[in-house]
């Protein structure tokens, strides 16, 4: 079904060339290290405050360069009394952090954010934290009443998050205006680095480019997938934040190509080197090689998008019992599988894994990847 990876050109000579030639910075500065990995933490530069290019990369004092790669959604693991899974939550991190994600976006929508107590999002984000490694990038999602915003991004932060992650609103009678104040005083309140997720009419571009001018706002995942839109807000930007797809695979390539530098996964967490891959190749500009990646992982993105997008969190988690990872069923409301569907599920995963199961044991092989 999928004769792309016998096909194409190694994957490892292009990480490999990747790795020697860094990303924008051909040769690091004194005391700059480059960090190898699969994604394209392959070629990030590590490297001291003052030797940072500041008005290219740095937003008060963030590295935005840190972005510019895959963020994974994780799923949320429930055991069979409904409680987060840590055991099962835990090893599934190690493995993402092993297998080159850096970029974290845990309780997020994937990951069930409405469903979620207070507790469950910060334990979450601990979680994440500790199963993950020092240079992961972790953004909690803070959203629905503004006090609710604050506290969860207080006890993230304290929890070991990097950042927070604006949620879409989902309350009515919305204005710029309003949500403006919204912004402000959950940054003000939590003094972190923020991300804004556009996934409706609020915010609009022009509040975005607005949010842009506060230093606290270091990207954008935008997910209204209006490309001639997308590439005239981020042209007028100018440089000052990220821009990232919010709409994962099946809208990535053509974000990355009109000014996104990265973009989240939810199927990542069934096939990340398949993604970090994607994602390497586009930052190449090797993009026939992005879309067969891609080609690759559309059967999940086009079945989770069924039915309004309704099968988005439960085709992911029945499919992680695939890889041996019991994740339990989505909570209500979310869409709970049938057994013809399970079976359509199992018949669709097999090539994607055995695809995904290639590049691990080539990259494992030269040392690339650790998972």
């Amino acid at each position: 079904m999928f004769p792309l990876y016998r096909d194409r050109p190694s994957i490892v000579r292009r990480f490999r060339d990747q790795t020697q030639k860094g990303r924008s910075l051909d040769r690091p500065g004194d005391g700059c290290v480059k960090r190898r990995g699969v994604s394209e933490s392959v070629f990030l530069v590590d490297c001291p405050i003052e030797n940072r290019e500041m008005d290219q990369t740095m937003t008060a004092g963030y590295d935005r360069s840190l972005l510019r790669t895959v963020h994974l959604v994780p799923l949320t693991a429930f055991d069979s009394e409904g409680r987060i899974d840590v055991d099962v939550q835990s090893a599934h991190i190690e493995s993402m952090y092993g297998s080159g994600m850096r970029v974290y976006l845990p309780a997020a929508g994937t990951s069930e954010f409405q469903s979620l107590s207070d507790d469950e999002v910060v334990e979450l984000v601990r979680i994440t934290r500790e199963a993950s490694g020092p240079d992961a990038q972790i953004f909690a999602p803070v959203g629905l009443q503004v006090g609710h915003a604050k506290e969860i991004g207080r006890r993230s932060i304290e929890a070991g998050a990097d950042g927070i992650m604006f949620m879409p609103f989902v309350h009515p009678y919305m204005s710029d205006a309003g949500a403006r104040d919204y912004y402000l005083e959950v940054i003000d309140a939590v003094e972190a680095p923020a991300l804004v997720y556009r996934k409706g009419p609020i915010p609009t571009d022009d509040l975005l480019l607005d949010l842009a001018d506060d230093p606290r706002v270091v990207g954008i995942k935008y997910a209204v997938n209006e490309m001639h839109g997308f590439r005239t807000t981020v042209l007028a930007d100018g440089g000052r934040i990220e821009w990232l797809c919010g709409s994962a695979e099946r809208f990535a390539p053509f974000y990355m190509l009109v000014g996104a530098s990265g973009y989240t996964t939810g199927a990542g967490n069934l096939a990340p080197h398949v993604t970090l891959a994607m994602h390497a190749a586009m930052t190449a500009g090797e993009y026939d090689e992005a879309l067969r990646l891609q080609q690759v992982l559309l059967p999940i993105e086009d079945y989770r998008a069924r039915a309004g997008d309704s099968y988005n969190v439960s085709m992911l988690k029945y499919a992680m019992t695939l890889v041996g990872a019991d994740f339990g069923p989505p909570r209500a409301p979310q869409r709970q599988l049938t057994d013809a569907e399970r079976a359509e599920i199992d018949d669709l995963m097999g090539p994607i894994l055995e695809i995904e199961a290639g590049m691990r044991s080539e990259l494992v092989s030269v040392g690339l990847t650790n998972s």
